[in-house]
C-alpha cells in the first residue's frame, strides 16, 4: 500500500510542472509526450506485445487510464485553478466504489461512502479558494477525468493481465498515447517548432517519472489491492501538490488547509482499514500465486 501511494504522490507534482515548465495552451501535446515515449520505452525493455484479447483490452484500458484521462487532466489543469480541478477529481473514489459494486460484486459500505465524502471535503478545504473562478469546460473535464480513471481502474482489476507488470503498463501507455496523437494534431496542430530546456525537462519528468515509474507502481498496487482502496490513495495528490506549492513556490499554508490535509489523511486511513468480505479474501487468495508469478519478472526489473 505504501509503495502504491508513491504513484499519486508523484502525480501531485503534475500541476507544478505544468504551470512552471510546460508551454502554455498545449494540454493534449503534454498528454502525448507524457504517455507515448514512456510506453514505447517499457515495451522495448520488456520485449512483450499483447496476445489475443489483450490487443483490444489494452486499447480500452489505455484509452480510459491514459488517453482520455491525460487529455481531460491537462485541459482541467489549464482551464481551472488547481484547487477546483483537484476538488472535482476527488470524487473518483466514490465513483470507483460504485463501479466496483456493480462490476466486481464488492460491497459498497457506509464507511466507504462517508470516507469518500470526507475526502472531497478535506480536499476542498486544502486547495479550494473562495475567489476561484469556475469554467464550465474545465469542471466538465475534471469530472470526466475522474469518471474515466475510476472506470479504467475497475476494469484493470477485472481484467488481470498474465503478462509482466511493466509490459502491461507499457501497452496501456502506448495505446493511450497513440489514441491521443490524431486528436492532438486536429485540435492543437503541429508541435511547437522550438522547445526550451525547461519545456524538455518538464516533458521528460512527466514521461519517465510521472508515467513510466508512477503507473508501474499504480498497476502493481491494483493487482494486490481492491480498486476502491487504490483510488482513495489518489487523494494524496492534492496533499502533495499543496506541500510542493508551499515548499517550492513559497505559497502560504493556512490552518484551514492543514485541517483539510488532516481530514484527507483520516479518510484514507478509514478507507484502508476496512475488513474485506470473506468471499473477496478467498478470491484474492486463490489468484495470488498466478499474480505473483506474473509480477515477479517486473519486480526483478525494477530492482
Amino acid at each position: 500500500m505504501l509503495v502504491t501511494a508513491l504513484a499519486p504522490a508523484i502525480w501531485g507534482s503534475t500541476y507544478l510542472v505544468t504551470t512552471e515548465l510546460l508551454p502554455p495552451g498545449r494540454p493534449l501535446l503534454a498528454g502525448v509526450l507524457r504517455a507515448l515515449p514512456a510506453g514505447l520505452l517499457l515495451i522495448a525493455l520488456t520485449r512483450r506485445l499483447p496476445k489475443g484479447s489483450w490487443w483490444w483490452r489494452s486499447f480500452v484500458l489505455g484509452a480510459l487510464n491514459i488517453g482520455a484521462f491525460f487529455a481531460l487532466l491537462f485541459i482541467a489543469a489549464y482551464r481551472l485553478p488547481g484547487g477546483v480541478a483537484a476538488t472535482v477529481g476527488a470524487v473518483q473514489p466514490l465513483i470507483a466504489a460504485g463501479l466496483s459494486a456493480g462490476l466486481l460484486g464488492d460491497r459498497l459500505s457506509l464507511r466507504t461512502v462517508l470516507s469518500g465524502i470526507a475526502g472531497v471535503a478535506g480536499v476542498s478545504l486544502l486547495v479550494l479558494r473562495a475567489n476561484a473562478q469556475l469554467d464550465a469546460l474545465g469542471v466538465a473535464a475534471a469530472l470526466g477525468g475522474a469518471v474515466v480513471m475510476a472506470t479504467g481502474v475497475v476494469l484493470a482489476k477485472r481484467w488481470t493481465s498474465p503478462a509482466p507488470l511493466l509490459a502491461t503498463t507499457g501497452w496501456q501507455l502506448t495505446a493511450g498515447g497513440l489514441l491521443l496523437v490524431p486528436v492532438t494534431l486536429f485540435v492543437e496542430g503541429a508541435p511547437p517548432s522550438h522547445l526550451t530546456a525547461a519545456n524538455l525537462l518538464g516533458y521528460g519528468y512527466l514521461s519517465l517519472i510521472g508515467a513510466a515509474v508512477a503507473y508501474a507502481l499504480w498497476f502493481r498496487g491494483l493487482r494486490a489491492l481492491p480498486p476502491t482502496s487504490v483510488t482513495f490513495l489518489g487523494l494524496l495528490s492534492p496533499v502533495v501538490a499543496t506541500a510542493l506549492g508551499w515548499l517550492a513556490l513559497g505559497q502560504d499554508l493556512s490552518p484551514v488547509q492543514a485541517l483539510g490535509a488532516v481530514i484527507v489523511l483520516g479518510s484514507l486511513v478509514a478507507a484502508q482499514t476496512q475488513r474485506p468480505r470473506a468471499g473477496a479474501a478467498t478470491v484474492v487468495a486463490s489468484s495470488a500465486p498466478a499474480e505473483r508469478a506474473a509480477a515477479e519478472p517486473a519486480a526483478r526489473n525494477r530492482a
